[in-house]
């Protein structure tokens, strides 16, 4: 798992509703295929019930695996 961070900090509902989410998910989608080229899946967690564990908005970037069917 990698995480695409935006320099400037921000909630994670900050992230999605700024134009900036365009930048992070395009480098995160960019590193997802050079670093998992058989597939990948980009995630993101929204506070307490959505198992979010830092205040600061992110995106998740897994594979390297089969990952299964979603959850």
């Amino acid at each position: 798992m990698l995480l695409a961070v935006p320099k400037t900090h921000m909630t994670q509902a900050q992230l999605w509703t700024d134009p900036i989410v365009a930048k992070v998910s395009k480098a995160a989608a960019y590193i997802g295929a050079e670093q998992c080229p058989g597939g990948f899946r980009l995630l993101a967690n929204f506070g307490h019930d959505g198992m979010q564990s830092q205040p600061h908005g992110h995106l998740h970037i897994i594979g390297g695996v089969h990952l299964g069917p979603y959850a």
